[in-house]
């Protein structure tokens, strides 16, 4: 009998010897790391509990992987950094081990280093667990510190049961404050998860977690693996926030980067041991040309050990709630999917796939399940391999969604290359409603991708430079006018169609102007653009209130009607009038994207007959709208002669509604 993802899609039917393939290499790899000493992939992937450095009676123990080493010494402030004093013993399968007596002999600051010696030459490192490294004050130089606080973090978040689907705020901890300046997990704690709560999602993906020397990478080249980034606070404020977090109801998702990791040396594990094949692929094969990064080896057990343990660490040290996995694409293909257009399942079938990159996101997704059943997991790919998220004992890779990467791309076309009466309708839906079959989708407007420097918000692409000078609430411009308009509606219609999850980067959801630069030399190392103007949408006098306010009802009306867990149903799309129709929740959908015809009695069918209201509009006037649209009145269905049931509606240009049958 063959897997059910060949029953789910049928155009796979050719390819069921490469997903028996798929599912031979996860089972056979499976086996060898468990052994015989491992029952549950969990187990084996407690790395974090071996290597690093670890408290004892009687003092501490440094455990390292470094085959490629011939001798091995710890040192630090504890020895007045002789690097010879502490000499690391082998202990088998390229590991060492060093006891240092005394319980006090290390403590919670003290900084240290690895000293590595290959083919005679004296290497420099951070330990590869390392679970705090901190930036030398004045230099660029980054050092790693023993962390050990004398009052150990209290949990209290036993009972949290997150909630379904996932809503999701995208942030950044450092520029989530109005200050010019980097932000910090307190501060985070403090003034930006009671915004989360109150705009009423249930999700937080944070990016830049783990440490990484370079601010302006976004978190995206990693060093060290295990440590959270110390430039927003110490571990225990992480801990606070999640805590915090965990109490509002609040699921916390970790940006993870294990894609590829940043060339540095000397602050990370690129030839740790003095091997460029230790963690990575040797030669070309190792070297991402396009993100000038270094490229693992998902062969190497040792290095799946690494990866697997690293998960494991922050869901069971931090209480993270699942993962957003970072550049899955890059890590399916062996080119890396540069320039690859994914327009037959021949191109994900082929020798240019990295199977040994999906076995290990097989692995990592039983990995996190296990840890925690309620766990999410979240694939960034755009190349739409099959079966991402299909469970992996029906022959996918086990996600639980994948990000709907092409929705963005699409509305910028829209809006800078396409005039409004030229919108196309049916692509719209075609390209919002598009889904592999059984596999489940995060939709979204724009992530901190599309508001990267040299580019711009969907807001700002909307109007530009007239909010910088008509976004007051009583200034009338059509540019802003329109801006505001579309920037509900397009973030409704994403919302309510394009996935079963949905995601929106902070500040977007109130039309957060200009674009994201964090600070380097060409902009004078300005934090001007790292930062998020709350000030602008807590000025009542601002047109920006408004798109919150909307944002909070879309939200609050999706969650009340299930929006994201229903069917969706098209009901009527009308190119020239710029119209779509659909039912999703038990609601009826209504949007006139034309920009210039309202229609005094639009036909609006739905799936039974009964009594409609409106139940949310974006014309309305807490939304900046005109209120054209009456929430009071009863629409009444009426049947035409070939039996599809509906009434007649004034929907104006540029609105949209949401209706329910009453009776």
């Amino acid at each position: 009998m063959g897997y059910k993802i060949l029953e789910y899609d049928y155009m796979l039917k050719n390819f069921e010897g490469d997903i028996n393939l798929r599912m031979d290499n996860y089972r056979r790899t499976r086996e060898a790391l468990l052994g015989k000493n491992c029952k549950t992939v969990s187990e084996f992937s407690s790395g974090a509990d071996y290597f690093g450095f670890h408290k004892t009676t009687g003092g501490w123990y440094y455990r390292e992987w470094a085959p490629g080493a011939q001798e091995m010494y710890l040192t630090g402030e504890f020895c007045d950094w002789d690097a010879r004093l502490h000499k690391m013993d082998p202990v088998g399968n390229g590991n060492w081990e060093v006891f240092i007596p005394g319980e006090d002999t290390l403590y919670d600051g003290c900084a240290v280093q690895t000293v590595v010696i290959h083919d005679g030459e004296e290497l420099r490192r951070i330990p590869s667990y390392a679970t705090r490294v901190v930036q030398e004050e004045g230099t660029i130089n980054w050092r790693a510190v023993i962390y050990d606080p004398e009052k150990k973090f209290r949990w209290t978040d036993g009972k949290f049961k997150p909630e379904q689907p996932p809503l999701i705020y995208e942030c950044h901890i450092g520029m989530a404050q109005d200050k010019y300046g980097i932000g910090s997990y307190e501060e985070f704690t403090k003034n930006t998860l009671p915004r989360i709560k109150d705009l009423g999602y249930n999700t937080i993906q944070i990016m830049a977690i783990m440490e990484h020397p370079y601010y302006a990478s976004f978190g995206y080249q990693v060093t060290n693996f295990f440590a959270a980034s110390s430039r927003f606070g110490r571990p225990e404020d992480l801990k606070k926030l999640v805590n915090t977090a965990h109490k509002m109801g609040i699921r916390v998702l970790l940006d993870v980067v294990h894609s590829h990791c940043a060339k540095n040396t000397a602050e990370g594990i690129n030839m740790f041991d003095g091997t460029d094949y230790q963690y990575f692929h040797s030669g070309p094969r190792g070297e991402h040309r396009e993100w000038d990064t270094k490229c693992f080896n998902y062969g190497k057990h040792e290095v799946l050990h690494f990866l697997l343990s690293n998960l494991k660490f922050w869901m069971t040290e931090y209480h993270f709630d699942g993962f957003r996995f970072d550049g899955v694409t890059s890590m399916l293909y062996l080119d890396h999917a540069m320039g690859t257009n994914f327009d037959n399942y021949d191109k994900y079938f082929s020798m240019n796939t990295d199977t040994e990159a999906v076995t290990y996101l097989q692995l990592a997704n039983e990995l996190i399940h296990e840890i925690n059943p309620q766990a999410v997991t979240i694939a960034e790919d755009m190349s739409a391999m099959p079966g991402m998220c299909i469970a992996i004992k029906d022959g996918g890779i086990g996600f639980d969604y994948r990000l709907g990467m092409g929705a963005p791309p699409m509305w910028i076309k829209f809006l800078s290359e396409t005039s409004d009466d030229d919108w196309d309708i049916w692509r719209m839906w075609y390209e919002l409603s598009g889904r592999r079959p059984k596999e489940k989708v995060i939709g979204y407007v724009e992530s901190h991708d599309q508001a990267l420097v040299g580019d711009k918000t969907v807001m700002f692409r909307l109007c530009d430079k007239e909010m910088y000078w008509s976004m007051s609430k009583d200034i009338q411009n059509m540019i802003i006018d329109r801006g505001i308009a579309l920037h509900k509606m397009i973030r409704w219609v994403t919302h309510s169609v394009a996935g079963e999850g949905y995601l929106n980067f902070m500040g977007n959801e109130f039309g957060h102007p200009e674009w994201i630069d964090f600070p380097r030399e060409g902009n004078g190392w300005s934090y001007h653009y790292c930062r998020r103007q709350w000030n602008l949408v807590e000025d009542h006098n601002l047109k920006y209130e408004w798109l919150n306010e909307f944002d909070k009802a879309m939200l609050d009306l999706s969650k009340k009607y299930k929006v994201l867990t229903s069917d969706t149903h098209n009901l009527w799309l009308h190119q020239d009038d710029k119209v779509m129709v659909y039912e999703r929740g038990n609601l009826t959908f209504a949007f006139n994207f034309h920009p210039t015809k309202s229609f005094t009695g639009y036909f609006i069918p739905v799936l039974e007959a009964g009594d409609y209201k409106v139940v949310l509009s974006t014309d309305e006037k807490r939304f900046g709208g005109q209120d054209r649209v009456s929430e009071e009145y009863v629409y009444h269905t009426e049947q035409l002669d070939d039996g599809r049931y509906g009434f007649l509606i004034y929907l104006p240009s540029r609105t949209a509604c949401a209706l329910k049958k009453i009776k």
